[in-house]
């Protein structure tokens, strides 16, 4: 499913809706609560403004309403890369690199070892500069254990172009827009009126820290500050934060107590 054509909007106001009422309707339970990372912070972001009910207190893991990058992603997003790949015909792309790989998969390898790279998070693998090349910086390498990077492969799935270019429409905009590019979500800001925690690693290439910082004044002014919580996480990145070695000590108690809390 994963290859064909979607975006941000068909998670937000079909998946969403779909995957809540479903777990409600097994457990029998009121709502629930909800821990959404990168991708997934974007789109419940969004789903919730759209009306999503069910709710009742959320984890953002690096993003939520807004959106703001590093130099090498905002350039990439000014130039309209995904939908240039796109008028080369490709209509998805994945960190997994086969062994066998066609001519025109070699060539994208050889074409990414060019792509500039953060000097301490240098990397001679292909599948992190695949990985980099399609969502930016995601970690600090010193966050991760050596299993966990050298499966990297197995961790990264694919990614649709029209999910790429819905990302990178936002990322130009700065916040929340449909694919169109039209302000449908953030008008609804009274409909995240309820507990939430930002999770930042302060070491963030992807989604830079002033990204929380944006989306937090914005849904602060809107609904009182009382309603959010920001836990930055010092020397962490964007995922690292989620599959980081240490990560269980040193992001995950303070999901934990937001979620025993609500």
């Amino acid at each position: 499913a994963s290859n064909n054509r979607f975006n941000a909007d068909d998670v937000a106001n079909y998946d969403y809706p779909a995957a809540v009422a479903k777990i409600l309707a097994v457990t029998a339970a009121d709502n629930i609560q909800v821990v959404a990372h990168c991708f997934g912070g974007c789109t419940m972001s969004m789903s919730l403004l759209s009306g999503l009910q069910g709710v009742r207190s959320v984890v953002f893991s690096q993003v939520a309403t807004h959106y703001e990058g590093a130099l090498i992603g905002e350039l990439k997003t000014g130039l309209h890369i995904p939908t240039l790949l796109e008028k080369l015909g490709v209509d998805s792309m994945t960190a997994y690199r086969d062994s066998h790989a066609n001519w025109l998969s070699k060539l994208y390898d050889r074409a990414l070892a060019f792509q500039p790279q953060q000097h301490e998070e240098w990397s001679n693998s292909p599948v992190d500069k695949r990985i980099t090349f399609m969502y930016g910086q995601l970690w600090e390498t010193s966050n991760l254990n050596r299993d966990t990077h050298d499966n990297l492969h197995e961790l990264f799935g694919v990614a649709n172009i029209e999910s790429l270019q819905h990302l990178a429409l936002m990322m130009r905009k700065g916040h929340a827009v449909n694919n169109q590019g039209d302000e449908s979500y953030l008008p609804n800001a009274n409909n995240m009126k309820i507990p939430t925690l930002f999770i930042h690693g302060t070491e963030n290439q992807t989604y830079l820290p002033v990204s929380t910082q944006k989306a937090v004044e914005f849904l602060s002014e809107a609904n009182g500050e009382q309603w959010y919580d920001v836990k930055m996480i010092p020397n962490y990145g964007h995922i690292d934060c989620i599959f980081g070695s240490n990560a269980a000590a040193d992001v995950y108690p303070h999901i934990k107590e937001h979620l025993q809390q609500y």
